[in-house]
């Protein structure tokens, strides 16, 4: 499995990967999570009455902002011109949860994978920031790409 890790050369010595030989293509890459929390924060959220203001839409601007910063949190990530952030929440009442869905494309020799999980995260990481006040035990969960496009591989 090492051998397979594109992240190491052949000492084993980390490096940035070289796609400058690989082809542009329309590459699209969708990631989910959310975050768990108590029917009562769940409920403030759902009102619009959070002490900081709007969660979710703050929580939204983060998200895309995350997304176009990914290469400056993840230290082998190539910049990328994305082309399209768009990140959306659901209320899941029976599992009193927020859930979050990013989607991010480019037009690029590489992968939006890392973007959409960024943004994810952070949005998340937003929704708890905003909500802590209330409920210190929210808890992140299920963060995973669900679906790429695009490039030598394509799943859904």
């Amino acid at each position: 499995m090492a051998d397979q890790l594109t992240h190491f050369d052949a000492h084993g010595q980390a490096h940035m990967v070289d796609v400058g030989g690989k082809p542009d293509t329309h590459r699209i890459a969708v990631a989910e999570g959310r975050i768990v929390m108590a029917p009562a924060t769940l409920a403030i959220i759902a009102s619009g009455t959070a002490k900081k203001g709007d969660v979710l839409g703050i929580a939204r601007i983060a998200g895309i902002m995350a997304a176009k910063k990914t290469s400056d949190l993840i230290p082998l990530c190539h910049p990328l011109a994305l082309t399209r952030v768009a990140v959306d929440f659901e209320l899941l009442d029976a599992e009193h949860a927020v859930q979050c869905t990013a989607t991010v494309e480019t037009h690029g020799q590489t992968g939006v994978e890392m973007e959409a999980l960024t943004a994810v995260q952070v949005a998340l990481l937003t929704v708890y920031d905003m909500c802590k006040a209330v409920d210190k035990r929210m808890c992140m969960e299920g963060i995973q790409v669900t679906a790429k496009q695009g490039g030598k591989s394509d799943f859904r």
